[in-house]
């Protein structure tokens, strides 16, 4: 893309494009080529939880080097790892992503965005306004302590193998195996589809 030229041109409102601009357009439009495709978990257990994690994937959406391809249903589940009725239910979703950045950008990303809902790490298992979670990275497989790719359990969670099996039935878990097969073994009990709620694909 090249500024235009004001050349012979009697409108007087015509502008030439300033370099700056056709900088930024050239780069946006090169953002994603050879993008990698990402799977991400989102819950949300305190506050308004649907509204909180539509604010999340937006958040992802507006970040350069990533696009939301793919979001789940609503699923509402009991908190892991805690006493029924001690916390909240959670309302659980699955996006997929194509983005060029790399596991460490997109970890940071998450965490951010996690940060600006106001995020609390005070507990394990603790109630929170939003968790961002990578579940996979293409077909990445690492046991870096920073981000373990695969998410080291996410072959035993319901709530994240019933949607992601959702918006990609053929999915397949690196290191695992096929989504659906991981989700028959496990079951779905505790993990309740919320037909009456949606979250929408950014524009």
């Amino acid at each position: 893309m090249t500024a235009f030229s004001t050349e012979g041109q009697s409108d007087p409102t015509v502008q030439p494009v300033p370099a700056s601009v056709v900088e930024q357009v050239d780069a946006a439009d090169v953002t994603l080529s050879n993008p990698k495709r990402a799977v991400i978990s989102l819950g949300s257990n305190l506050g308004n939880r649907l509204e909180t994690l539509q604010g999340a994937i937006d958040a992802l959406e507006d970040t350069p080097g990533l696009r939301v391809k793919a979001v789940s249903p609503v699923y509402e589940t009991e908190p892991w790892g805690i006493a029924p009725g001690s916390q909240p239910s959670y309302f659980n979703a699955v996006i997929v992503v194509k983005t060029t950045l790399p596991p460490s950008s997109l970890l940071e990303r998450g965490q951010a965005i996690e940060e600006a809902f106001d995020r609390v790490r005070e507990e394990r298992w603790g109630p929170r306004t939003i968790d961002v979670d990578i579940v996979a990275y293409a077909d990445v497989v690492s046991d870096d302590p920073v981000l373990t790719l695969p998410h080291p359990r996410a072959h035993e969670r319901a709530f994240v193998l019933a949607p992601w099996h959702d918006v990609d039935p053929e999915a397949q878990l690196p290191g695992a195996g096929a989504v659906a097969e991981l989700l028959a073994g496990v079951g779905r009990d505790g993990v309740l589809p919320r037909a009456d709620l949606e979250l929408r694909l950014p524009e």
